[in-house]
């Protein structure tokens, strides 16, 4: 218990601190691909504030790992993070390290008790859009036969992409283009998924707590419409009893 207690102690002191992070990764890959010719000097900065970051992720798995009981079963049930940690080790490829974070911080934000589903799924569009341009973009963008070559195409393609729609004006040329595309478009269907599944159920809740307050009100009524029969009953015998009195 109390290592259960120390676990969620500790993912809640670092939730935010993790989140932002996030945020400061979110600007170190961006940078370089949206500066497009950056100093040598301002790309090293940004590659390792990208390892910093995984790293700090990293660690963060590490010890929830200690500081669960059930350390197995730990792994099992979060086999996702391990993947996420171990992923950048296997090619140093910023695409990983961007993949290996998005990973990491989703897990870390459906956790969180205050961040309700319509706020997560709003977060994973956008940062699934986000990345997905600057991805494909930074692919795409000095390929031969590539015709991605602004932020505006990239985000264009990626909400094409991730909406299904697809009208095909803008696509990508080469083999790591494709598999952002097809994450992209995997990542599209399971999201509109969520959503409609979301707002399907607020439909159903919305239609029961109707049905019940309607439910209470009928209620209501023949309750009072019992006892005002019961009151007229009573208003007639007692008439009757002084009519015989009278008599």
């Amino acid at each position: 218990m109390n290592d259960q207690s120390a676990q969620a102690s500790w993912e809640r002191r670092t939730q935010r601190p993790l989140l932002a992070l996030a945020v400061v990764f979110a600007v170190a890959y961006a940078v370089p691909i949206v500066a497009g010719s950056a100093s040598r000097p301002l790309i090293l900065a940004c590659t390792v504030t990208e390892w910093v970051v995984w790293a700090v992720f990293a660690g963060d798995y590490l010890i929830r790992l200690a500081l669960s009981r059930q350390r197995r079963r730990f792994v099992r049930v979060h086999w996702v993070d391990l993947c996420a940690v171990v992923l950048p080790l296997l090619q140093p490829l910023r695409l990983l390290r961007m993949v290996a974070t998005l990973l990491l911080v989703g897990r870390r934000a459906r956790m969180a008790s205050q961040i309700r589903l319509t706020t997560y799924v709003g977060g994973s569009v956008i940062g699934l859009l986000m990345f997905g341009s600057l991805a494909v973009l930074s692919v795409e963008r000095d390929s031969p036969g590539g015709n991605i070559r602004t932020l505006g195409d990239a985000v264009w393609w990626s909400f094409t992409t991730m909406t299904t729609v697809g009208y095909g004006d803008h696509a990508p040329t080469t083999g790591l283009g494709r598999m952002i595309a097809v994450g992209l478009m995997l990542s599209g269907i399971a999201l509109l998924g969520v959503v409609t599944a979301n707002i399907a159920a607020w439909f159903i809740a919305r239609f029961e707590k109707d049905d019940v307050e309607e439910r209470r009100q009928t209620e209501a009524i023949a309750a009072l419409a019992e006892e005002v029969r019961l009151l007229r009953a009573e208003v007639a015998r007692l008439a009757t009893e002084r009519e015989e009195l009278r008599s």
